[in-house]
C-alpha cells in the first residue's frame, strides 16, 4: 500500500496531550525531528515545560480513580480495538518509524507487528487477573489477597523502537487500571503521538494517557518523579541514566521497572550448526542496525570453528546493502545521529589499534546521513572497549575460546546481564548454559528472543522488573491482604 508521507506527517499531532486535549504547551523548547538518512527536518513538535509535565501528571491523577474502577473487560476491549486499528494502519506506522528513526522499512513493519502484539496480549490479560481466598493455617480466619493498580505512572521510552517500547509500557499499565504520562525520546516522538491518537479513536477517556515531548528531559523527570502523586516509573534506556532515575525514585519509594543496557555474549561452540549460527548472528547483530539492547556485542567462538564462522559471517555482512531505509533491499539504514557514528567508529579504531583484524567495513562513508557499514572484526583482544561498552552499531567483535569454562567466564565478565545467545547441538550443554550464564534471557540456537508473551528483562546492571508476559502486568499492580474472621469460629 502506498502512503503519502506529507499527509502522514500532517496526521501526527504537533502538540502535547494533557487531560484529553492536544495543546501547544507553555513555553518548552520545540522539538525538531530529523530524518537520520538525510539530515533533513521532518517535523517540529511542541516541547513541554516542567509545568506542562506536572499538568499532565495532575490529569493522570484525576483520571485514575475512574479508570481503575472501569471493568477489566472494558479496558481489555479498548486495547483490542486499538490493536485492530494499528493493524489497519500498519503501513503508515512503518513508514513513520523509518522516517524518524532510520531502520529499513521491512524491519519497521516487523516492529509494528511486534508492538501490536503487546496490545493483544495485555487485552487478554486484563480480564484474567485473580487474587486468592482461603483459610489461615490456624483456622481462625480467612485470608483474602487482591490486586490493585499502583496509580499514575511515568513512562520513559527510547528512540530505537519508538512504537514497540510505547506499547510494551502503555498496554500493561492500562490493562492493570493505571493512568500514564509518557515521555517519548526527543529524537523519535512522532510515532508515539500518532499511536496515542489510535487510543483516542478506540475510546480512551480523557487524562488516561498523556504525552509530553521534551528535548530537556532532566528537569521534567526530576519534577515528576519527585511528585507524590506519581506511583510508578518505567524507564528504558542507558544504565547510567537509569541509576540516576532510580536514586531519585527511591526518595518517594516508587515502584520501578528499569530496562537498561546490555552487553550480550553470542557463544558458538564446536558442535554448533554453523549455518544456523550465522543466520542467528545476522539477526542478533544487524537487526535495527545493531541499535538494540538485545544486540549481540561479543561473539565468543570456539577456536576450531572460529575461522569458518568468521568467513561465513563476513561474506554475509558484505552483502548487506546500506542506504535510506525506504529504498528497496536496504538492510543497513543510518545510525540515529552523528554522535552514534563517532562512538561506533571510535570503538572500532580502539580494537584495531589493540591488534584486532578487520574483515569488512570499518569506515564511515562520505556524504549526507549518519551511516556506518556492517563491520566484522576478528581476534578482538581482552582490553578492547568493544568488549566492555554497549556498541549500539553494526559491528561484530569476534573472540575465540578454547573450552566451555573459558566461554562462560568470558560471557559473564561484564556488569550487564540482559540476554545471551548460545549455539550448540548438545542438549546437555544448552541446559548447562541456561544455568551458568548470568543473563535474564537466553536464546538457545535462535538470534532473537523478544516476544510479547515472554518476560523481557535483565540481571545485574541491565535492570529491574519485567515487561511482557504474565509478569508484565504485575509490574503495574500492588497486592493487598485482608484477614476476616472465620465464619465457623
Amino acid at each position: 500500500m502506498s502512503v503519502d508521507v506529507s499527509a502522514l506527517l500532517g496526521s501526527v499531532p504537533d502538540g502535547l496531550l494533557i487531560g484529553g486535549e492536544w495543546q501547544p504547551g507553555s513555553g518548552g523548547k520545540p522539538v525538531e525531528v530529523r530524518d537520520p538518512a538525510t539530515g533533513t527536518l521532518v517535523k517540529t513538535v511542541a516541547g513541554a515545560s516542567v509545568a506542562d509535565g506536572l499538568a499532565a501528571l495532575a490529569a493522570a491523577d484525576t483520571a485514575f480513580p475512574a479508570w481503575a474502577a472501569t471493568p477489566a473487560r472494558a479496558r481489555a476491549e479498548l486495547l483490542r480495538r486499538t490493536f485492530d486499528l494499528l493493524r489497519e494502519r500498519a503501513e503508515e506506522f512503518a513508514l513513520l518509524i523509518t522516517t524518524e528513526m532510520g531502520k529499513p522499512l521491512a524491519e519497521a513493519r516487523a516492529e509494528v507487528a511486534y508492538g501490536a502484539e503487546f496490545l493483544r496480549w495485555f487485552s487478554e490479560s486484563a480480564a484474567h487477573l485473580q487474587g486468592r481466598y482461603g483459610p489461615s493455617p490456624e483456622g481462625t480466619g480467612r485470608v483474602i489477597v487482591t490486586q490493585h493498580p499502583v496509580g499514575p505512572c511515568y513512562l520513559v521510552t527510547p528512540w530505537n523502537f519508538p512504537l514497540a517500547m510505547a506499547t510494551r509500557k502503555i498496554a500493561p499499565a492500562l490493562a492493570a487500571g493505571c493512568t500514564v504520562v509518557i515521555k517519548p525520546a526527543a529524537l523519535t516522538p512522532l510515532t508515539t503521538s500518532l499511536f496515542v491518537t489510535l487510543l483516542e479513536d478506540a475510546g480512551m477517556p480523557a487524562g488516561v494517557v498523556n504525552v509530553v515531548n521534551t528535548a530537556d528531559p532532566g528537569p521534567m523527570s526530576e519534577a515528576l518523579i519527585g511528585d507524590p502523586r506519581l506511583r510508578k516509573l518505567s524507564f528504558t534506556g542507558s544504565t547510567p541514566v537509569g541509576k540516576l532515575l532510580l536514586a531519585r525514585a527511591a526518595q518517594g519509594v516508587l515502584r520501578t521497572s528499569m530496562e537498561l543496557g546490555g552487553n550480550a555474549p553470542f557463544l558458538v561452540f564446536e558442535d554448533a550448526d554453523l549455518d544456523r549460527a550465522v543466520d542467528g548472528a545476522m539477526v542478533a547483530k544487524f537487526r535495527n542496525i545493531g541499535q538494540a539492547c538485545t544486540a549481540a556485542n561479543r561473539f565468543l567462538v570456539h577456536t576450531s570453528v572460529a575461522d569458518e564462522f568468521t568467513r561465513r559471517l563476513t561474506e554475509r555482512a558484505r552483502g548487506l546493502r546500506m542506504g535510506n531505509g525506504t529504498e528497496p533491499g536496504v538492510a543497513i539504514g543510518p545510525l540515529i545521529d552523528q554522535r552514534a557514528v563517532a562512538k561506533t567508529h571510535a570503538l572500532v579504531r580502539d580494537a584495531l589499534d589493540r591488534g584486532a583484524t578487520l574483515h569488512t567495513g570499518g569506515t564511515a562513508p562520505d556524504g549526507p546521513g549518519t551511516f556506518y557499514p556492517a563491520t566484522v572484526l576478528g581476534d578482538v583482544p581482552a582490553g578492547a572497549a568493544l568488549l566492555r561498552e554497549e556498541i549500539f552499531g553494526p559491528v561484530v567483535a569476534i573472540t575465540p575460546f578454547s573450552d566451555e569454562d573459558e566461554a562462560v567466564a568470558l560471557a559473564n565478565d561484564t556488569e550487564y546481564g540482559l540476554v545471551s545467545y548460545v549455539f550448540t547441538e548438545s542438549l546437555a550443554r544448552g541446559q548447562r548454559m541456561v544455568e551458568r550464564l548470568h543473563t535474564g534471557m537466553t536464546g538457545l540456537n535462535v538470534g532473537a528472543v523478544s516476544n510479547a508473551a515472554a518476560p523481557f528483562g535483565g540481571w545485574k546492571q541491565s535492570g529491574l522488573g519485567r515487561e511482557g508476559g504474565d509478569e508484565g502486568i504485575h509490574e503495574y499492580l500492588q497486592t493487598k491482604y485482608t484477614l476476616t474472621p472465620s465464619p465457623f469460629v
